[in-house]
């Protein structure tokens, strides 16, 4: 054959490259096939995943997929589509034309590979629906009505379009502007209410994202100012919006933030809230003054806060009226006050207070002094040392930080400021009661966030509390304040106990800098991301340093001075995302914490065998970190908080672990799970996360719960063991489980199982087969996920058995997706089961015919019950044809929300409408949203639809 083609080739080769490029085609056609294949299967696991990812976070309302998110799973069906067409003429190719195909084949191959580069989505894949505003948790106003009036009538008039609202520290400028915030978002005179806190100093690029983010944009990244101030002054200009900034220090230029100026064309507004009446002038505001309460007012709000019985406490009268008074008429300092006085009716100790109260007041000299004294005094009557000095401890970061709840207490533990427990648990018990003391007395303000419960100190009580603990307690607070170098040596003084660095752009600290700090106990110099080297000397004068924190900075390397600092208790490198070596720990014998938590270390730190002391170890995310030395775990006796991922560890030496409470950590294998969960070890940990993981590493749990993550285990004959005290439980790619949870022994021990969570197990039929003790697990279970089951036929398999009525009595959230073999959702013998349902999510099943079985006697009188049902969610389901019995009605008249998007066959939507008392039929009382296509919803049958058209947001999808 050689003799033959050897010619040829260089017969090709005179007739030129476009020859010879044909007949590379030509010859490498099969490979050119195998590869495109190859390619859109890479493509299309990456759609897959994406999916997945969209669901889990779409499903709930409220969610949204970025529009370049879309455009690209629309991009790769049109792929998908031209890919299939080339497909036809791949098995059509005659001999001569494979070169021809051939080359429209690796010309597919580039743009598949193309678009798969462009599938990564960095920054996410949903966004939050962008409402007009935030609702602002806050107080009830009280006594303010001219000044909010005053304000009010700017905002609705068109001749003032800067307002600035001044007035001393803590008279109530923020709580005036938020109720007024909380009203606009409910109005619709501005397309956009958009709340920003500003503090000091004033950080302008933290000041942009924040606003561009209430508009569900990113601004670039890494350019320079005047790019990004362009960027937002576009964005902001295409709504009308009412911008509050509060908190305001100094004088800056809206332009160079990139902020429109109102004016009566664009009819925007912006409110600034400020101590400085110069500052407000300054920037062109028109001044409202926030005016101290009147005695009147004060008292009103005392007593609100108090309790109104306290005034008839005999003889209280005069006294409470005169603490009143000397609250200066200040809401912050009335409130506090009053709630640190609560409970209390002795005379004697209301006497005491105002005598405490008067002296305090007697020596003000200036505005910020004049609340000061006042809130110390609330300070002081906590009466309790250890409270006060976790109180103090949150002045030690930057102004307006949301302390998560764990982080916040662990730092009080790691300072050594909760009383010395037998355990970790106990101690974080009992700052847990301590956060709840200082919530309750106002001293901290609870909020809640996508991370869940934080909590923030009012700026005024933080300047109280740096205040209270100036350089003459020894302590350092500069946190929060642009700095981008550590002061010199002349900084540090001698004396220094506590210093923070917190929050700054400190970038590098100078070679050969060595403080003198013999009492030093506590440095932190967290989430300075640019700082990325400690240099030798830095550590050498502070032989007493007992926690230091450099979390979220950049740091590659400890330095080696590190291993000579014997008295460290606490080391947080957590999120030291660069952070690959640290010398050896040998000498801290006295280290009760290591958090290494997302650092690059490849090998755990010589000597840390030594560590005799440690109590909680954090290597999660260390993915570089592959095994911990064997025995090493042995002789970390006293640990009492574990976690790791991923790594090589004999699991006996976990299972031997005596003062283990709180654990999280992956094994290989079914069988050293169950080794470690059948341990008697075991039975003593409070809080634990534990995956099995043989091929890959996934997980979707929630904070706060016990966990049991089993990811592509094939169980053959294996059964897991379930722990009694489990709350979710997640099963993810596992083989040979034909019925879900029949693949638990011991499953009806796990009483607290509160959620589940199944995905992608190709053998399973049914969740539950009810021929077994499986089905009491169930009778708690409040939610259930279902994804990527393809043989999945039935929730639960009931053939021949009665079905116990309490089977899914909890269930609240209903979640199925991509389970293509289900045809119908809820059985009727099991439908009483399901009254406590508030969600019901169906997405993407291909063969979902109906959402509740038919009768098999039809009767027109089928009336389906779902008095708790809050929304329902219908999604890419082409064969869906009812959702009950052709004249049956489901009655939900809790329904809040209803998606029901490209369900192509359905006709008719069965959700009863309620009657008026004069028995005309209303919409449902809490509905606020129905979400469909429009072409659709023209067609379908829904009774007195007219009613619903308020309520209808057509889909883009």
């Amino acid at each position: 054959m050689e003799f033959i083609l050897e010619p040829i080739m260089e017969l090709v080769k005179c007739l030129g490259k476009s020859t010879c490029t044909y007949l590379d085609y030509h010859l490498n056609f099969n490979e050119a096939v195998s590869n495109l294949r190859r390619e859109c299967g890479a493509l299309n696991s990456r759609k897959d995943d994406i999916n997945i990812e969209i669901q889990t976070k779409v499903l709930p309302f409220g969610k949204e997929v970025k529009h370049e998110v879309q455009s690209w799973l629309d991009h790769v069906q049109e792929i998908n589509n031209e890919v299939q067409a080339i497909q036809g003429k791949i098995q059509k190719v005659k001999w001569y034309s494979r070169g021809r195909v051939g080359k429209l084949v690796c010309k597919k191959i580039e743009v598949v590979k193309n678009i798969r580069e462009q599938g990564s989505f960095p920054n996410g894949l949903v966004a939050d629906k962008p409402p007009r505003g935030i609702i602002m948790p806050t107080e009830n106003l009280v006594g303010e009505d001219s000044t909010k009036g005053k304000i009010w009538g700017n905002l609705m008039g068109n001749e003032v379009g800067m307002i600035g609202v001044c007035g001393i520290g803590g008279v109530g400028k923020t709580t005036i502007m938020k109720n007024i915030n909380n009203e606009l978002v409910r109005q619709t005179r501005f397309d956009k209410v958009i709340w920003v806190t500003v503090s000091y100093p004033l950080d302008v690029i933290k000041l942009q994202e924040n606003i561009a983010r209430a508009f569900a944009v990113e601004l670039p990244k890494g350019e320079d100012k005047e790019r990004r101030a362009a960027e937002l002054m576009s964005i902001m200009g295409r709504a009308r919006h009412l911008l509050i900034l509060d908190d305001v220090w100094e004088v800056f230029s809206l332009i160079e933030v990139g902020i429109p100026k109102p004016t009566i064309q664009n009819g925007s507004k912006i409110v600034i809230t400020s101590r400085s009446i110069e500052v407000c002038q300054k920037m062109g505001c028109e001044i409202v003054k926030v005016e101290p309460l009147s005695f009147q007012e004060s008292l009103n709000l005392f007593l609100d806060k108090v309790g109104s019985h306290t005034i008839e406490v005999p003889n209280l009268e005069r006294i409470l009226k005169l603490i009143v008074q000397e609250c200066g008429g200040l809401p912050l300092a009335i409130v506090v006050i009053a709630e640190s006085m609560k409970g209390e009716e002795d005379v004697k100790v209301w006497n005491n207070a105002l005598t405490e109260l008067r002296e305090r007041v007697k020596s003000v000299t200036g505005s910020d002094e004049e609340i000061f004294k006042r809130l110390r005094f609330s300070y002081d009557r906590l009466n309790n040392f250890e409270i006060q000095i976790c109180f103090l401890y949150c002045s030690l970061f930057p102004e307006d930080y949301p302390f998560e709840r764990e982080e916040l207490v662990e730092g009080w533990i790691d300072e050594g400021l909760i009383d010395v427990l037998p355990n970790r648990k106990a101690a974080y018990e009992r700052g847990q009661a301590f956060l709840n003391r200082l919530v309750k007395n106002c001293l901290l303000e609870k909020t809640v966030d996508w991370r869940g419960d934080v909590f923030k100190m009012h700026d005024v009580l933080r300047d109280m509390a740096i205040k209270s603990i100036g350089p003459e307690f020894g302590y350092m607070v500069k946190a929060g304040m642009k700095l981008t170098e550590v002061p010199d040596e002349r900084g540090w003084g001698n004396d220094l106990k506590k210093v923070s660095l917190a929050g700054n752009n400190i970038s590098k600290i100078p070679l050969g800098l060595c403080p003198k700090c013999p009492t030093l106990s506590t440095l932190i110099l967290s989430n300075n991301r640019y700082l990325s080297e400690i240099p030798e000397s830095f550590f050498e004068g502070m032989p007493e340093l007992k926690v230091l924190d450099l979390s979220g900075t950049g740091i590659e390397a400890l330095p080696n001075s590190i291993s000579n600092l014997e008295k460290l208790s606490s080391m947080r490198l957590w999120r030291c995302c660069s952070l690959m070596y640290l010398p050896s720990l040998a000498k801290l014998t006295a280290l009760k914490k290591l958090d290494l938590n997302n650092s690059r270390i490849e090998v755990v730190p010589q000597g840390m065998e030594k560590l005799i002391s440690l109590e909680y170890l954090d290597l999660r995310y260390c993915y570089n970190l592959k095994e911990i030395p064997m025995g090493m775990l042995s002789n970390l006796s006293n640990l009492q908080y574990l976690f790791f991922e991923m790594l090589k560890i004999e699991v006996e030496e976990v299972a031997r672990m005596s003062k283990l409470e709180t654990f999280e950590g992956i094994f290989n294998d079914i069988q050293s799970y169950n080794f470690f969960v059948k341990s008697q070890d075991f039975q003593i940990l409070t809080d634990y996360h534990i995956e099995v993981v043989e091929r890959l590493t996934e997980s979707s749990t929630t904070p706060g719960e016990s966990v049991v993550s089993i990811n592509c285990c094939d169980f053959g004959e294996e059964c897991m063991v379930l722990p009694d005290n489990l709350q979710r439980l997640e099963i993810v790619q596992c083989s040979n489980m034909r019925s879900g949870l029949n693949k638990a022994a011991l499953l009806e021990k796990a009483t607290e199982l509160r959620s589940c969570y199944i995905r992608g197990c190709k053998d399973m039929e049914c969740v539950v087969d009810l021929d077994s003790s499986s089905y009491l697990v169930l009778d708690k279970l409040e939610r259930l996920y279902l994804i990527k089951l393809p043989k999945l036929s039935a929730l639960v398999r009931v053939e021949g058995v009665a079905t116990p009525p309490h089977v899914f009595s909890n269930l609240k959230m209903l979640h199925i997706w991509d389970c293509s073999g289900m045809r119908t959702l809820l059985p009727l013998e099991l439908l009483q089961a399901f009254q406590n349902l508030e969600e019901i999510y169906v997405i993407e099943c291909e063969q979902m015919e109906e959402i509740i079985a038919s009768s098999d006697s039809d009767a027109s009188s089928d009336k389906f019950t779902f008095p708790k049902l809050r929304r329902l969610s219908l999604r890419n389901l082409p064969e869906l044809k009812s959702i009950c019995s052709a004249k049956g009605v489901m009655v939900c008249d809790s329904i809040e929300q209803i998606r029901i998007i490209k369900c192509r066959e359905l006709k008719r939507i069965p959700v009863q409408l309620p009657l008026l008392d004069n028995g005309q039929p209303s919409p449902p009382p809490h509905l606020k949203e129905i979400n469909v296509k429009k072409e659709w919803w023209e067609s379908v049958e829904w009774d007195h639809k007219n009613l619903l058209q308020p309520f209808l947001e057509y889909s883009w999808w």
